[in-house]
């Protein structure tokens, strides 16, 4: 049967090993005892060894010849070496003598080292023929020589201690241990020789875990004689390949040296070409002859028991026959039973029997602690032979159907004076529904009073039991109970005493003891209190219990020491003292009654007869409550075919799982969803036969892990499969396919290295790792396959190393699962081993297609192994179609990429396309990498993109859905597509096809790009870019979710109503029917009452609250608080100091205003606009008014009568204020009345107010004002604007160059009715420029400018010279001014003297005429000039004759001019002597005025016509001519004609301009320069009346003129 199943199917320890060569067992086992106890042996035989040959005989011995160092080199005939020689498995001559080869070459070694020393020929010879000693004889002289050895070995070691300094030295492997590959069920050995002084101690690792060989009786056995140490493993299986190492230390130093063992497994049926297990046995020679019997024994277990099946309460028996040869009726085989590797003992439980022939092993009352494995060994001189077989031990039918099963391995695992703390392991089976808990019972020792311990049931498979009597044992057992019903008790423990550990250590005591004591011998000083304890740590805390343990203080007192516990609750310095009564004499101490989630510290102290010392250092604050989690469901389970009615289930352990007491496994047929336990005691591996199963129905399985906490949830169910053998089952093998694609990345002088690709099919489980076979290739005729890697690697990229150079070679590459090793792949081509030169570096490989769509794709790479001469900075991808030639390949980045990876996109859906890399150093580009497989551009059915998830809590995410996972799918995620294993920065949830990997706190430290591969799939993968905007995003948004907010349409606000009530209110801009609102004030929450009314409507989600007034006592905070569900908001609204103050006097106001609005008021009050016309205009609107409604005006308190009626139609009150002045400054009152009250508003416009309105006038005037404009003048050049209307107050500033002018008798400005005007005197081109006027109206201004340059300025200037010359013809031409009046009436007799003003330059020419008549001076008519200036005409004696017209003609080189009088002749009235007349300007006669100094004749002949008055507002304002009057002279009043001064205020006309510098015309102008109002001023045409006959005074006396 064994030759016909595959190996790998038989490597169980549940199944038979008979298989295997039980002749090499024993000789492995058998041999570790040769080299060090032979001689010992021999000694024990019948005839045993003369005396004569003692230890000093043997120094005169030959030596002992090395051992010779095995060697992997070839040599020819020459000795010279021409290869490696690399073996294709290391176990297979082991497996054909059933000795490795170091072991044969010890044992050849030592029989050749025993025969030079004559202790195997001779001695046997003598032994069988000459000498019969008796055995006592042997004996002693075996005594004798062990004696001689002991003092000569004390002889040695004293010399060493004597110079101890010279001879120490540091530990040196003289012979390192060396790798091993066996076959699975074989024995390997590992020995090694150490030097060093001291002595080392030796250790054993196993990946760096030590090797205990009491924790697994059986599976190791150590050994270290004579410097030589050595590791046994019997029985390997697959978990046994893993790297040892051995450690050797001593008080110089530490070394260490590894070596690895492989363990393989058959992968079909056995090999015909693998050698035969052979039949005979090994033992110390190499026949297997045991030299204490003469004779070889030969041991063959049959009639084997098989697995078995059991129930509670039933007793069962294993049993098989032995069968020795040669049978010796003295001799009697040592039998061992093991269960687990465990040796049983007899006991009540247990009992063993061996009839000589038959070893039975019986189970009086099974229990499932008596679940297991169990092996029977059966011990000979020559080896030992074992047979194993698994016992399923199932739950006795419940009292109550329902009802769970019982625990089991109830265990004392601490124990006290006070306390013993129970622990038990959970049963498999619930009964249908949870277990609520266990039920503790006691039952002191010698009695049968069961007592229950606690009255509630304990969920966690600990508790302390408490209520003992100290000194006395117990035993204890547990019930499980559902709401079903109770189980039945477990199998009670051990007993187990009551007391103080350190008693029982003292004294002693049957009871087992578990616990860790440390008991100190020394003698401790004497009055001394003791120093504080140290290393005070929790060992176990419960929600029941916590436990301290700690070490004595170094300082002890007398009579040794106890110890006080204390604990405090952690953030308070209050210590209680836990033991007030009696210390503890143990270093450790359980609490108990602490209450759960609080958080303790404890400290601990030591006391003696001296005092109590010092407290220890406190522990960190522990908070009370059970630390241990349920573990984490198992991962993914695969069953395997077995046998007819077995299946191998495998399974993944449960993740960061603690205190993990093993698996549970469950069965179910397909469709039936009804699970069995197939165990009911917690196996420890991830590998497990399921027996019982029914041949050709198909099962799922599920696995559940379980600790003291509980029970883990259950897998995912396995796969169904079909109960039958494996072999002609018609399924594949469970183990991977082939890989494929091998290439060289790297090729030296000794070493090349390989990559390939990743088998399509993985097999049953996903791959653990390959193994990569070379072999060489000479001539083209290729040699024996050699393991290049012992280990295997995960990697798809290997260094084979120790190769020849320049030599062919050829690979191969075997997949590993945990199934077991694949078939090899197909051999690679041949490969020369030679260096690589090349400045380029080598391909990239390990190409793979990820996130493939209809149009994209991520390609990945791993970078060259070989990197040229420089190191590689970039990767450029080329692509091209699976169909197309190699022409066809196309760059896609045409700039270097230095990420191995690149997302290609524009691809053309349903197109298959490949892709390869090239690296690039300074050098220049690699050759392409292996292409990839065929890639089609699509997105399959189903495929999703992975999204950013942001929670209600705000714990941001990244999800990634798959629908096509198989049960062998995992998700696997990474960044930057490098694989997180374990990222503190993220946690990775996985809920059947969804992943979600959780940002714990995301920051800009997690940007990058995150990618998800979905194994098992058909390249199921996605990925998501993380940016820096991305993340300020999703910390907003996490934000917002963490912290729900209800959003607000508006804040807080307050608002006044009428009659002053306040109004608080916001609107939500979304809230339900369950909101919530708190109004607060000042902190204080405030409700509805007679003070404050609130209102919450949840449809608008308008929330307010009314006050009807505000006291001092309403100052502070409000604040409205919202809640609906999760989401909050508040706003606030701060009403204190001015603020409060404020709305209070607002509020005041309002509830004046309403009063105020219940008569006659004002809705607008007193306000005043300026109209474009400049009128002021006071405007306010009332209402409420009606018929008898009066409305009065007043200013300064005085009333204002208005011209127009009130009309209240429109509600607006009116009163204009034409040219408003100075004067019209005041405080203006309207009143509004009636018999409901009266209303008032006022209107200060005294200083600023004023000056504000003002200042809107001045805006006006600057408004109206027109653009400047240029006029030549005689004088110069002048610019002038006109403005609606002048005021006196107006500011205007004239600019030259943007600079204000300074103004001198050459540059003046003046005003001149609404004329502005500059004038510019004599004007040079120095005055060229921008010239500007500005208006102030107390804000930005306005100002009018002018360009006087170029071509404008050329223009003024030629005219004002124009005008400057007909000025000065004017001013020099010949005048009579004055003096002459129109008539004369004159009496007969009298004298007539008439003088009047001559002015000209050059001196006029003076000519009297009488009716147009020339006339000559004479006596009667005095005709005379005088002074250049004046012309009198004088008639001695009047008579009727003198009657007629008169002129007087001036004429010089300028022009002429002419006065005319009539003198009119009457009769004589008497003599009253002569008479002299002064005539004004108008021919009236004035007596007694002087003649002024000086006179200048003013022009007559052109009167500047005057402007009409305009009738409206907007036309220009006339300006008033200002006549220049006549000086009056000492002649007799002749009237005179005066020509009328010309009006400059008019816009100038060729015929005549005024002179500014003339003193008269000084004067006009500062007069004018004050107007007053039309309604007040009456402006008097110019000129006086030309008719009527002055009033004549005759004079004797001619008055003389006056100079």
């Amino acid at each position: 049967m064994s030759g016909s199943l595959p190996f790998y199917q038989k490597h169980h320890r549940h199944y038979d090993r008979g298989y295997r060569s039980r002749e090499a067992q024993s000789a492995v086992s058998q041999y570790q005892q040769t080299s060090s106890t032979y001689s010992s042996q021999s000694k024990s035989s019948s005839k045993g060894i003369a005396a004569s040959f003692t230890a000093l005989d043997e120094s005169s011995l030959s030596p002992l010849t090395k051992r010779a160092k095995p060697t992997y080199l070839a040599m020819d005939k020459e000795n010279q070496i021409i290869g490696y020689v690399v073996p294709i498995y290391r176990g297979s001559q082991e497996y054909a003598s059933g000795l490795s080869d170091t072991e044969e070459a010890r044992l050849k070694g030592s029989s050749g080292y025993m025969a030079r020393r004559g202790l195997f020929s001779s001695a046997m010879e003598m032994e069988r023929s000459e000498h019969h000693t008796s055995r006592r004889s042997v004996m002693r002289e075996s005594a004798e020589r062990i004696s001689l050895t002991k003092r000569i070995h004390d002889n040695e070691e004293y010399h060493k201690r004597m110079n101890e300094d010279n001879l120490m030295h540091t530990p040196e492997f003289v012979i390192k241990p060396r790798s091993h590959t066996v076959w699975e069920k074989q024995c390997v050995r590992l020995h090694c020789t150490v030097s060093g002084w001291p002595e080392p101690r030796v250790v054993w690792y196993k990946n760096n875990v030590s090797i205990d060989p009491m924790a697994n009786p059986g599976k190791y056995k150590l050994e270290s004689k004579y410097n030589v140490h050595s590791l046994e493993i019997n029985r390997c299986d697959f978990d046994d390949t893993a790297q040892y190492r051995v450690s050797a230390m001593n008080s110089k130093g530490e070394l260490s040296a590894f070596a690895s063992v492989v363990v393989k497994r058959f992968k079909g049926e056995v090999d015909e070409s693998l050698p035969v297990p052979s039949q005979q046995k090994a033992n110390s020679r190499s026949d297997g002859w045991a030299c204490e019997y003469g004779i070889t024994f030969e041991t063959h277990v049959v009639d084997k028991f098989g697995v078995s099946f059991g129930r509670e309460g039933e007793t069962l028996s294993l049993g098989c026959t032995v069968v020795i040869y040669p049978n010796l009726q003295r001799y009697k085989p040592e039998i061992e039973w093991f269960r687990d590797d465990k040796l049983l003992t007899p006991s009540k439980w247990i009992q063993t029997h061996w009839s000589g022939d038959q070893a039975t092993l019986t189970l009086t009352h099974l229990n499932k602690e008596d679940e297991g494995l169990y092996t029977l060994r059966v011990t000979t001189k020559s080896g030992y032979e074992t047979h194993s077989a698994y016992v399923f031990v199932r739950d006795a039918d419940a009292e109550v159907e329902g009802a769970p099963g019982s625990p089991l391995d109830v265990v004392c695992q601490d124990a006290n004076k006070d306390y013993i703390i129970i622990s038990w392991k959970q049963p498999a089976v619930d009964g249908g529904s949870a277990i609520l808990g266990y039920f503790v019972d006691r039952c002191e020792v010698g009695t049968t009073n069961w007592i229950q311990c606690n009255d509630t049931p304990v969920k966690f498979a600990r508790y302390p039991v408490t209520g003992l009597v100290e000194g006395r044992s117990y035993i204890f057992r547990v019930r499980a109970v559902n709401k079903t019903g109770m189980s039945h008790p477990s199998r009670v423990s051990l007993p187990a005493a009551a007391m103080d550990p350190a008693d029982r250590a003292r004294k002693g005591t049957s009871a087992p003891w578990t616990g860790q004591i440390i008991v100190t011998e020394e003698e401790p000083a004497e009055g001394v209190v003791p120093s504080k304890p140290c290393e005070l740590t929790i060992t176990e805390a419960t929600r029941n219990y916590v436990v301290l343990s700690w070490k004595p203080p170094g300082e002890k007192g007398h009579e040794g020491i106890m110890y006080y516990v204390e604990k405090c609750v952690a953030g308070s310095d209050s210590w209680q003292r836990v033991n007030t009564e009696i210390p503890v004499k143990s270093p450790r101490f359980a609490l108990f009654d602490l209450a759960e989630g609080k958080s303790y510290s404890f400290r601990v102290r030591a006391c003696n007869s001296a005092g109590v010392g010092e407290p220890s250092e406190p522990t960190e604050p522990t908070t009370v409550g059970d630390k241990l989690d349920i573990p984490a469901a198992p991962g993914r389970v695969v069953p395997t075919r077995n046998t007819d009615t077995s299946v191998v289930v495998s399974w993944e352990a449960s993740k960061d799982a603690k205190e993990l007491i093993g698996y549970y496994i469950e069965s179910s047929l397909v469709g039936k969803n009804q699970w069995e336990p197939c165990n009911n005691k917690p196996v420890k591996g991830k590998r497990f036969i399921c027996h019982g199963l029914t041949t050709e129905e198909s099962y799922v399985f599920r696995v559940r892990a379980l600790n003291a906490a509980g029970l883990s949830d259950f897998s995912q169910e396995s796969e169904a499969i079909k109960v039958k053998a494996a072999i002609g089952g018609g399924i594949p093998h469970a183990s991977p396919a082939p890989p494929f694609g091998i290439t060289v990345l790297e090729c030296e002088r000794d070493s090349m290295v390989l990559a390939w690709k990743q088998p399509a099919f993985i097999g049953g489980a996903d791959i653990t790792g390959y193994f990569v076979d070379y072999r060489e290739v000479v001539g083209g005729v290729p040699g024996k396959w050699h393991e290049a890697n012992i280990k295997s690697v995960s990697e798809r990229a290997y260094r084979v190393s120790e190769l020849k150079e320049n030599m062919d070679y050829q690979f191969q590459v075997r997949a590993a699962n945990m199934a077991g090793v694949g078939i090899p792949s197909a051999p690679s081509e041949v490969f020369r081993c030679e260096e690589w030169t090349i400045a380029v570096p080598g391909p990239p490989h390990d190409l793979q297609a990820l996130e493939v769509r209809k149009t994209s794709l991520t390609l990945l790479w791993k970078p060259p192994v070989y990197q040229g001469r420089d190191e590689v900075n970039g990767y450029y991808v080329d692509i091209k179609e699976a169909a197309a030639g190699i022409e066809a390949w196309r760059g896609v980045n045409e700039k270097a990429c230095t990420s191995r990876y690149l997302k290609v996109s524009n691809l053309k859906e349903g197109e298959t396309y490949v892709f390869r890399v090239r690296a690039q150093n300074k050098a220049g580009v690699s050759k392409p990498s292996e292409a990839t497989e065929p890639v089609l551009a699509d997105t399959k059915p189903g495929t999703k993109d992975m999204v950013v998830d942001v929670d209600d809590d705000g714990v941001v995410s990244l999800v990634f859905e798959c629908s096509l996972m198989t049960p062998d799918s995992k998700f696997v995620w990474s960044k930057n597509y490098e694989e997180m294993t374990e990222n503190p920065r993220m946690t990775i949830e996985t809920k059947g096809g969804k992943s979600r990997a959780i940002f714990n706190n995301l920051d800009v430290e997690d940007i990058g790009i995150y990618s998800c591969i979905v194994t098992h799939t058909d390249g199921a993968s996605g990925s998501y870019a993380l940016t820096e905007e991305g993340v300020k995003e999703l910390l907003k948004v996490s934000h917002d979710h963490k912290f729900p907010i209800i959003p607000l349409k508006t804040e807080l606000a307050v608002e006044l109503q009428e009659k002053g009530r306040v109004r608080f209110w916001l609107q939500a801009e979304k809230i339900s029917a369950n909101g919530k609102v708190e109004y607060v004030f000042n902190d204080n929450v405030i409700s509805q009452g007679e003070k404050y009314k609130m209102n919450f409507d949840k449809n608008t989600g308008v929330i307010e609250m009314f006050m009807d007034s505000l006291s001092n006592q309403d100052e502070g905070t409000y604040t409205f608080q919202l809640q609906d569900g999760k989401a909050t908001n508040q706003s606030s609204l701060v009403l204190i100091g001015d603020v409060f103050k404020q709305l209070q006097k607002e509020a005041e106001f309002q509830r004046k205003e309403w009063t105020r609005k219940q008569g006659p008021h004002f809705v607008e009050y007193l306000s005043y606009e300026v109209t474009p016309d400049c009128i002021v205009r006071l405007r306010c609107k009332v209402g409420n008014m009606k018929k008898d409604s009066v409305a009065l005006w007043y200013k300064d308190g005085r009333e204002i009568k208005a011209n127009e009626k009130l009309d209240f139609s429109e509600g607006v009150l009116n009163l204009e204020i034409a040219q408003i002045s100075r004067k019209d400054s005041g405080v203006y009152e309207t009143i509004v009345k009636d018999d409901r009250g009266k209303d008032t508003s006022k209107l200060n416009l005294t200083d600023q107010g004023f000056k504000d309105l003002m200042n809107q006038v001045f805006s006006v005037i600057a408004n109206s004002s027109t653009p400047l404009k240029i006029q030549s003048t005689e004088e110069g050049i002048r610019l002038y604007t006109f403005v609606n209307y002048y005021n006196d107050e107006l500011h205007v500033t004239w600019k030259y160059k943007d600079s204000a002018i300074a103004f001198s008798d050459r540059i003046k400005s003046g005003v001149v009715g609404e004329q502005l005007w500059l004038q510019i005197s004599e004007p040079t081109e120095k005055d060229k420029g921008k010239y500007a006027i500005e208006f102030f109206d107390g804000k930005g201004g306005l100002q009018r400018t002018v360009e006087l340059a170029g071509q404008a300025f050329d223009d003024a200037f030629a005219e004002f010279q124009r005008l400057k010359a007909a000025a000065i013809a004017e001013r020099n031409r010949a005048r009579v001014a004055g003096g002459l009046p129109d008539v004369v009436t004159i009496q007969e007799g009298k004298a007539l003297n008439l003088t009047c003003n001559i002015s000209g330059d050059p001196l006029p020419e003076v000519t009297w005429l009488k009716n147009d008549r020339e006339m000559v001076s004479d006596d009667h008519y005095l005709l005379k000039f005088e002074s250049g200036k004046f012309a009198s005409f004088t008639i001695t004696q009047v008579n009727t004759a003198d009657s007629g017209k008169y002129s007087i003609l001036v004429k010089n080189k300028y022009g002429t001019e002419s006065g005319e009088f009539t003198l009119k002749v009457t009769e004589s009235l008497g003599d009253i002597g002569g008479s002299s007349y002064l005539t004004d300007a108008d021919g009236n006669v004035v007596i007694g005025q002087p003649p002024p100094k000086a006179a200048t004749p003013k022009p007559s002949k052109t009167p500047t016509p005057k402007t009409p008055t305009p009738q409206t507002p907007k036309a220009q304002t006339p300006t008033p001519q200002t006549p220049t009057p006549a000086p009056a002279t000492p002649t007799p009043p002749t009237p005179t004609p005066t020509p009328e001064v010309p009006d400059s205020s008019a816009p100038p006309t060729p015929s005549g301009t005024p002179t500014p510098g003339d003193g008269p015309k000084k004067k006009v102008v500062e007069k004018k320069k004050v107007i007053k109002r039309k309604d007040s001023v009456g402006l008097k045409s110019p000129g006086g009346s030309r008719e009527g006959t002055p009033n004549t005074t005759p004079c004797t006396t001619p008055l003389p003129p006056e100079d």
